[in-house]
């Protein structure tokens, strides 16, 4: 069972999407309000959902006829870096301009106890299927980073699964580890959607598959695909690091890392299109558009 949001008319609506394609319309007005209910009636939210579709009949559109918002307004973006060995040595060519052999700081942080856990977007700076994610205007090798992301609450208790695209500017990376913020965030950076996959429907999270495919006037120019079964730590780990002696919110997401990494000498450009997929969860599409570079003012 899927939970989506879309526009309908003037309105935003809370639907309940089946693995059979039916969609019915829930009664809460966002995805928050269903959990906070289950957990106040000690329930879950699949049996609150199981029991408005016992007395509901479906709406007669189909979820490619919807005008999809993001599942969640998250009011803050997670990441995990350098989770799965093609992460690792994607950054270690960043960091040693081809030279894979060479030994980086990369190479620690996959082996380290620690993982590497940062801030990636606020519900502003985020985007949901069918929005642009935007291009740096200061970088020249940009790629989406298609991951799996954890829907968690407070406590860091995973609520449900999304997909997620972590915007990455490669050679700002590559050219300083202190620069991973502006190697991150930025307007438009991060798109998450287009359904968030309920957890307790979820038998085992380590068999999602993961494909992402860029297009370029509409002919598909790069393709991959990985399994969250490569992750070389646990959601829990990374939750877990997350939390530690620090505040989240309810709806925070955490998205866990990439296995997909498109050609070295591949780069976004303006009018490419990206699709993620993961099994289960659906189809995240999201157009890419060059910005303008902001004008300061003048004293």
């Amino acid at each position: 069972m899927r939970i989506i949001r879309f526009k309908e008319e003037n309105n935003v609506v809370l639907g309940a999407l089946t693995d059979e394609g039916s969609i019915f319309v829930l009664p809460q007005k966002d995805f928050l309000e269903l959990t906070s209910l289950a957990e106040e009636k000690e329930t879950t939210a699949l049996q609150i959902v199981e029991e408005v579709i016992a007395n509901s009949v479906p709406i007669s559109a189909k979820v490619e006829e919807l005008q999809l918002l993001v599942p969640i307004e998250a009011p803050e973006v997670w990441a995990s870096g350098v989770t799965y060995l093609k992460s690792k040595e994607a950054r270690n060519y960043e960091a040693t301009e081809g030279k894979l052999d060479a030994t980086t700081f990369y190479d620690k942080v996959y082996d380290a106890e620690r993982p590497e856990i940062f801030f990636k977007s606020t519900a502003a700076r985020t985007v949901g299927p069918n929005q642009d994610v935007c291009l740096r205007t200061d970088s020249n090798w940009q790629i989406p980073e298609p991951e799996l992301g954890l829907v968690i609450n407070k406590d860091g208790k995973v609520l449900g699964y999304i997909a997620g695209n972590d915007m990455s500017s490669r050679d700002i990376e590559g050219e300083n580890p202190l620069y991973l913020p502006q190697a991150k965030v930025w307007k438009n950076s991060c798109s998450i959607g287009p359904a968030i996959r309920l957890a307790e429907t979820v038998e085992n999270p380590y068999e999602f598959e993961i494909k992402c495919r860029i297009y370029r006037n509409e002919e598909k120019v790069v393709e991959g695909s990985a399994s969250t079964g490569q992750l070389k730590r646990k959601f829990d780990e990374l939750v877990s690091y997350l939390v530690k002696d620090n505040d989240i919110f309810d709806g925070t997401v955490l998205l866990t890392g990439t296995c997909i990494v498109p050609p070295n000498e591949f780069t976004l450009a303006d009018g490419d299109r990206i699709e993620i997929e993961i099994s289960d969860i659906g189809v995240l599409n999201n157009p890419v558009k060059s910005q303008s570079p902001k004008t300061l003012p003048t004293a």
